[in-house]
């Protein structure tokens, strides 16, 4: 096969996940989507076309990742992008959170991006380029209830993300995070659902007056995959309509 590039999304079956996978494939990225939901994971890849292969993959299997990677470079020679997207969260005070629920959403949002970009990285490193793209999130800024594990997860993968390109740049491999704002999925609707003051909260501190769409993201993620950003490494990119600086 011959591809542009070659890239895995995680968590690829909907929401921002899906709008990068289907951003990669139209600009001819041959992409990997992976998830937990097969029949989810088929009807996305149905919608994305030729240049999508569905991938059932728990990134809790962190001792199946070497095997997982190997097989696709061994398919590809190459894996040119990353995109670490998939997560989990539990919506809890501090004071009802269980230490496991805790773990498991670190073992899931950080743990596990650490896992699959060192053994990624280890097939980049071979060609010497790539782009790994962190998926984080505003709660790393923000002090917001009941997302204690989640924001630790997420502030953890910040963190991580410019470790990572130290040590990663010098052999020709980016890394960097995007922090979506709020966006229109289907997680935001459910958060929002009956709580229509907390959405106008959000939409009078933020200066553009409205909420993203995954394209909003998907078009971030390209770019940084992109040898248009091949002299930006280690940077968190905001795509929030302003409402960091907005109040």
């Amino acid at each position: 096969m011959n591809y542009k590039k070659v890239a895995i999304v995680t968590g690829g079956g909907s929401g921002i996940g899906f709008a990068i996978a289907e951003k990669f494939t139209q600009e001819g990225i041959f992409t990997y989507v992976t998830g937990r939901n097969l029949e989810k994971l088929q009807v996305a890849a149905e919608r994305l076309g030729a240049n999508c292969r569905p991938f059932q993959f728990d990134m809790t299997w962190l001792d199946k990742i070497p095997d997982f990677v190997n097989q696709i470079a061994k398919e590809h020679g190459r894996i040119d992008v990353l995109v670490n997207n998939a997560g989990i969260n539990f919506k809890n005070g501090m004071l009802e959170l269980s230490d496991e629920d805790f773990q498991n959403v670190i073992l899931t949002n950080l743990t596990s991006v650490f896992s699959l970009s060192r053994e990624v990285a280890k097939v980049m490193v071979e060609n010497g380029c790539g782009s790994i793209i962190n998926i984080t999130s505003m709660t790393a800024f923000y002090g917001i209830p009941k997302v204690v594990a989640y924001t630790a997860s997420k502030a953890g993968l910040q963190g991580m993300t410019r470790a990572m390109a130290v040590d990663l740049s010098p052999l020709g491999i980016r890394v960097n995070s995007i922090a979506p704002g709020f966006i229109e999925t289907a997680m935001t609707s459910k958060a929002f659902n009956g709580d229509l003051r907390r959405k106008q909260k959000v939409l009078e501190r933020t200066p553009m007056g409205k909420m993203g769409t995954p394209k909003d993201i998907a078009n971030a993620a390209y770019f940084l995959a992109s040898d248009n950003a091949e002299f930006i490494t280690g940077e968190v990119i905001r795509v929030d309509g302003g409402n960091a600086i907005g109040f």
